[in-house]
């Protein structure tokens, strides 16, 4: 019988995106003295990365668990409200999504904030290429509004938020993504009242882009003095 112990791609050879190692993250973790990470199995790696951690847990009282959970590792990413003050409006994609159309929504098409993962850039110039793949704008200065993780229960994404003016000028090419990526994105300008209400009757459900139309109302260029 053959004992041969095969190299695993993504762990001790590189994988379809040349990446190894990925079993380490989370081995060295120090911050909290109540976590103690004793293994990560790496799970998949076709695209992203699913891993499977254990780890001691320390309870308030004193008591040691073992626990396990699985991370899903997409990168960071980024995303931006593009608005016109002047005209009221806001600059928003309309893209199909497949994991939300396998959970129920109609058709899977949302409307969304412009939005993408950083690879290796920083969050301000990924965030401007985006804005210029998906909606054609040259974005100029810009505000940064917050940090979030989105899904902290399993995915490790954390996001980025901007907010920055457009004019009709500043919509310096179609947009509509990247076609070798398979996207095919429309771009949908609305008044910024209407795509407030459509945040309350679901007609917007995108997390991300409810939660900066919301920050421009109570906060952002569009708050009521």
């Amino acid at each position: 019988m053959d004992s041969t112990i095969l190299p695993v791609p993504g762990v001790d050879v590189p994988d379809h995106r040349g990446r190894t190692g990925l079993d380490r993250a989370g081995r060295d973790l120090s911050g909290n003295p109540d976590v103690v990470v004793t293994d990560v199995e790496l799970l998949a790696s076709g695209w992203h990365v699913l891993r499977r951690t254990t780890f001691d847990y320390r309870h308030s009282d004193g008591s040691w668990t073992t626990e396990q959970r699985e991370t899903y590792d997409r990168g960071n990413g980024a995303t931006i409200l593009l608005y016109d003050s002047g005209r009221r409006t806001v600059l928003l994609a309309r893209q199909f999504r497949y994991p939300v159309y396998v959970n129920g929504h109609p058709d899977g098409m949302l409307l969304e904030t412009a939005a993408g993962l950083l690879d290796d850039d920083d969050p301000e110039t990924a965030i401007r290429r985006e804005a210029g793949e998906e909606l054609g704008v040259t974005v100029g200065e810009m505000e940064h509004v917050f940090d979030v993780f989105m899904s902290p229960g399993s995915v490790t994404e954390r996001l980025h938020f901007y907010a920055a003016p457009y004019t009709p000028e500043a919509r310096t090419a179609s947009g509509g993504g990247l076609a070798h990526e398979g996207e095919d994105i429309g771009v949908v300008e609305l008044p910024f009242d209407e795509a407030l209400d459509m945040t309350y009757d679901g007609r917007i459900a995108d997390a991300k882009t409810v939660m900066l139309l919301q920050w421009a109302a109570l906060r952002g260029p569009f708050r009521r003095a």
